[in-house]
Order: C-alpha cells, then structure tokens, then sequence
C-alpha cells in the first residue's frame, strides 16, 4: 500500500444525505445559492450582468496579462522538470497499481474532455481569423499574406498545443496522486495539505472547492449555449431551418437527454463508450477532409504546422513589450483565462481515469498525444481554410464572417459537402455530451465531499443544471446572458492561476515525499508530510 497522508479527514463527515443525494456541507448548498443568484440575476438584467462581467474580465486580463503567460511557461516547464527528474517513475496509486482504461480509451477520454468540441469550432475559424485579420494578426503580421498563413498556423497550434494540457496535467497529476497514492478524497482541496494539513478540510478549502464547481458549471453551460448555436447555425446552413432560439433550445435539451443517460451509466458505460465513438467519428472526418481536400499535401502542411509552431513558441510566449495587443489581449491572454477557468474540471476528470500510469507516462501523454494530434487536425482543417481564402473559394475568400460557419464554410467546398457537414453537426452534439457527461462527475465529486462515485439522483441533478441555466439564460437573456456567463468563467482565471502555482510546489512536495518515505524504502512509511 503507498503511503498515507495523516489526517482527520474522513470522506462524508459533513456531508447531508437528502432526496437521494450526498451532499457535502457546505459546498453544494453555497454552490447552489451562487448558481441560482447568478441564473436570476442574469436573466432580469441581462445586459447590466454582462457589461458587470466584462469589466471584471477586462480587468483581470488588462492588468494580469503578464501573470497569465508567465504562469502558462511556469506550468509547461514544471511538467517537463517532473519527467526528467526521479519522481516521474512514481506511478499513481503506488507500484502495484493497474491502469482502468486501455490506452486508446484513455486518450479518447482525455481528450473528448479536454478540447474535443473547440476544435470542431475553431478548426478553421480561428486561422481563418489570424489570416485575414479578423481581430487582430499574430506579432502584427501582414494579413493576407504568406508570412500571415504561416503565423496563422503557427499561433493557432500555440493555442492549443502544450501550454493548456500543461495547465490541466498539473490539476490532473496533483489530484491524482493526493488522491490515489495519498488516500485524500478527489477534491480540489486535497492538493494543498502539504501545506496546510488539516485546515484543508475548513473555511479556505471550502472557497477553493466552491470556485472549482462555479468555474465548472459556468465553462459548461456557456459552452453548451454556444454550441447550440454553433449546431442550429449548421443546420440553418445546410437546411435552412430556422435559426431560433427554439431550435437552439432543443438542441441543448436533447443534448442535455442524452448526457443525463450517459451519466446514469458511469465511466465505463456512457463517458468511455462517447469518447471512443467520438474519436471514431472525428477520424472519419479527418480522414474524409484528408483524402478529398488535401490529399497528399497533408504530409506537407502537417510538417509546416510543426515547424511554425515550434519556430513562434518562445515569440508568442514572451510578455515583455508586446506590439499586437488586440491579438496578445482578444486571443492568447483570454485563451489562457479560459484553460484555467476549466483546469478544475477537466483536470479532474483526467485524474478519475488515470490511476495506474506513472507520472512520467501521465505527463507524456496529457502534453505531447493531444499536442500531435491537434497538429494534424489544425494542418487539415484550418489549411484547407486558408488555401480555399487564399485561392479565393467559397464564402471564407471574403474573410471570416461567422465564426460558428467556418467549419461548415469551408466543407462546402468539398465534395459530399452534407453528408461531411452533417457529421460535424453529429461530432459537435457528441462532444458537447462528453463535455456534459465528463463535468457532471467532476462537479458530483466535489459536491459530495471527493466521493468517487455520487449517487445517481445527484448526477442526474447537475447533469440536468448545465442544461437548464445554457437554456434559460439562452431564452431569456440571448447572447447578452451568454456572455456574461463566459466573462464570468474567464474572471475565475485570474485567483485560480495562483491556486495552479501553489499546486505546483504542493505538488513537488508530495511526489519528493513518497519518494522519499515509499519508493527508496520500499515499504510504506508510518510518517506524516
């Protein structure tokens, strides 16, 4: 057995068992009175809430930036470190430990939840956007130019390539290990009892762990909302169907359906058959985009991607007297806010499936398989994209007008232009059930006190909230809502990065811990951290 942390912590000590559910007092109840002050609030003064909520996260970005980006270098580094150093043979759950999941249904999770749905929408928006210079070019780049393709490319990778997996290994790893190797609960709060110890358990874990679910549930639903819009915009495309709040509202209920089924069914029975499903159907897209679009060219704009990427890594990394500040601000130090907002979330769904993976094999992974696998989706997708821009092709020669119809923009281009079209629609929906599926157990988990396995009716219940507060605010405050719900979910970013930092050290102390009192050893040790 590894080692264990001594505490007074017992799982469920505070908690309340009512109506079917576990409740953990008092993170449910507040976390429930915030959504709902939040809900009501937004939908009777819709605009108000979002002009309150995009100063907030002006703010934090305008005065924050340099935190934002030092942070994300801090956390791509400190996960390289842990791989080289001694402690990445350390495997999660001690050494007799034997992984849940098989390596291809562990990719598909962590990556369906990770950023599957952003890649369906940005694939081709976003280079398209860095092109034509739609809000601003990458280190002020002459749009519509070569240079400007490359960069587009480049910068677009930049964004989803090792900087967020970064962010969401070191939430990951960090409840992983306290959880399985240290035998705290999976909760937030569990990362920070090397420092400390039992006062984890009061006042400042309970703000952590109800920042975690309001950060969580405000990413999902907002997410959620603008996909409906995303998918009822697709369809208007490809039917004509009506772009209404109704069509938008019964996307998020059929959404919202099947994600409330998959829940009932647990990892092995909803999240882990929808991601497998979904890595089937977003290859079967891939490929198609491949074979009629670009053909052998792939190889070429896979190597170009690459190298643009890497070529543009440290320029784009840099803080420090920064000429493009539509693009530093409207782009990389929001995306930044963004990956943070959803570390608690996707950081901890990454953790409940990865017991049994030492932490050298969870960090290569997390980092480099998304990383290489994003690469060649961004070279077809949003290559294509630009090459139909720069050929002047379809509706993207005259730029960017919609980013929800860019994918769709450009697949009409292509032979089979419905079918292809109405698989994206398809993989949108599925992913956006993972997304769902995947953030109901991270959000039953902390609710219910770091319990592995909430009871149904609560899974039910928050499964069912991401869908009625993307629906309500939707129908009742439009965009507006929507978007002060974003702001909202960004504003988080700024408390948590720091809470990411101290995780990091947190982190290095219990890893140097167990190897200290557990590997050299060889047995477990009776000490406390």
């Amino acid at each position: 057995m590894p080692d264990r942390y001594n505490t007074n912590y017992e799982t469920g000590q505070d908690n309340i068992r009512a109506w079917g559910m576990d409740l953990h007092n008092p993170v449910f109840i507040i976390s429930g009175l915030l959504v709902l002050t939040f809900v009501i609030g937004t939908l009777v003064f819709p605009g108000e809430a979002k002009q309150a909520f995009d100063g907030s996260k002006g703010w934090s970005i305008d005065n924050f930036d340099w935190l934002f980006l030092v942070a994300g270098n801090i956390f791509v580094i400190f996960c390289a470190v842990l791989v080289l150093l001694p402690v990445g043979s350390i495997r999660i759950g001690g050494e007799d430990a034997k992984p849940e999941f098989s390596l291809t249904s562990w990719f598909a999770m962590l990556f369906a939840a990770g950023m599957g749905i952003g890649l369906m929408f940005w694939s081709v928006a976003e280079p398209a956007a860095y092109f034509s210079d739609w809000y601003g070019t990458p280190l002020n780049v002459e749009p519509g130019t070569e240079e400007a393709a490359k960069m587009a490319l480049g910068a677009t990778m930049f964004h989803w390539g090792l900087h967020p997996w970064a962010i969401y290994a070191v939430v990951g790893l960090s409840l992983a290990f306290f959880t399985y190797n240290k035998g705290l609960p999976l909760t937030i709060r569990s990362a920070f009892f090397p420092f400390i110890k039992d006062k984890s358990w009061g006042w400042f874990g309970h703000v952590i762990d109800v920042v975690a679910v309001m950060a969580t549930i405000f990413g999902l639903a907002t997410s959620l909302g603008f996909g409906a819009q995303q998918a009822a915009s697709g369809l208007h495309y490809l039917f004509d169907l009506p772009n209404t709040i109704n069509l938008q509202i019964a996307i998020i209920i059929g959404v919202t359906s099947v994600a409330i089924i998959s829940v009932i069914r647990g990892l092995d029975g909803g999240v882990k058959l929808l991601s497998n499903l979904n890595m089937l159907l977003a290859l079967a897209l891939l490929l198609f985009v491949i074979l009629v679009g670009a053909g052998f060219g792939i190889f070429g704009m896979i190597g170009a991607t690459a190298i643009d990427y890497i070529e543009n890594l440290i320029p784009l990394s840099n803080w420090i007297g920064r000429d493009d500040q539509k693009f530093y601000h409207g782009w990389t130090v929001f995306y930044w806010a963004w990956w943070i907002s959803w570390s608690p979330f996707v950081g901890m769904f990454i953790a409940r499936v990865s017991k049994g993976r030492t932490v050298r094999q969870f960090i290569t992974a997390v980092l480099l398989v998304p990383t290489l696998v994003t690469i060649v989706w961004m070279s077809a997708f949003g290559g294509l994209g630009i090459e139909q821009m720069q050929a002047g092709v379809g509706e993207l020669a005259d730029g960017v007008s919609e980013v929800s119809l860019a994918l769709f923009q450009m697949l009409a281009n292509l032979p089979f232009a419905t079918i292809s079209s109405v698989l994206a629609i398809v993989l949108v929906l599925v992913f956006f059930i993972t997304s769902s599926d995947s953030g109901s157990l991270v959000i039953d988990s902390i609710t219910a006190g770091g319990k592995l396995d909430a009871p149904v009716p609560q899974r039910i219940f928050w499964a069912t909230m991401e869908g009625v507060i993307a629906a309500v605010l939707l129908f009742g405050g439009g965009a507006d809502a929507l978007g002060a719900l974003q702001a909202a979910a960004i504003t988080v970013g700024l408390p948590f990065t720091l809470v990411l930092l101290a995780m990091c050290i947190a982190l290095y102390m219990g890893l140097s811990h167990e190897r200290k009192y557990v590997v050299k050893a060889g047995q477990p040790s009776a000490s406390s951290a």
